[in-house]
């Protein structure tokens, strides 16, 4: 395994949140807790992952995105819109540290409400974060990656001017050889765009 990415930009602490034009990314609180596990228990939501989450390890996920940020000094965003202030999900940047030839890393990820895809929230949120990746923490490197069958994911790292390399797909260590989601597809940004 590579050492682990350095991570020490100039700017300081985690900020409290960030914003776009649209949205709010914000540490979590307790009032996300039901509407995350609600989406966590959407088959549709989940269809790339492994399974549907129950409400314990829904909360459990929340508990684990904060002490990353408490430990790490990056995690994954609580998104809220702006106009409405309505939660729509995470986006944020999550150590990858599983057995792979490119970990570990840091990559930028995202898991939004079904009522809340198709208004291009995920791609603007994710420019927000991997910013804040390049410049406040120095990152190099930031990599996506999800199932190959994962059509809308793999558009959204498109559209983030992040690359493939077919050479670099991988079959994910967590999920067993006859998983239908095991082949997975990495892209890479080595620049904020």
């Amino acid at each position: 395994m590579a050492p682990w990415p350095e991570v020490g930009g100039t700017a300081g602490p985690v900020p409290i949140e960030m914003g776009t034009e649209r949205l709010r990314l914000r540490r979590w609180r307790a009032g996300d807790l039901e509407p995350f596990a609600d989406l966590n228990a959407d088959p549709q939501v989940m269809e790339h992952l492994p399974a549907p989450l129950s409400r314990a390890e829904s909360d459990a996920m929340v508990e684990r995105i904060e002490e990353t940020f408490d430990v790490r000094g990056f995690g994954l965003w609580a998104v809220e819109v702006r106009a409405s202030g309505a939660f729509a999900g995470y986006v944020g940047l999550w150590p990858a540290t599983f057995d792979a030839h490119f970990t570990p890393a840091v990559e930028v990820g995202w898991r939004l409400a079904r009522s809340q895809w198709g208004r291009g929230y995920a791609t603007e949120a994710a420019r927000a974060a991997t910013g804040d990746g390049f410049d406040r923490l120095g990152l190099s490197e930031i990599v996506s990656f999800t199932a190959a069958v994962n059509g809308r994911s793999q558009r959204v790292m498109d559209k983030l001017g992040m690359t493939r390399d077919p050479t670099d797909d991988f079959d994910h260590p967590a999920l067993p050889e006859s998983h239908r989601l095991r082949r997975h597809v990495l892209y890479r940004l080595t620049t904020r765009r």
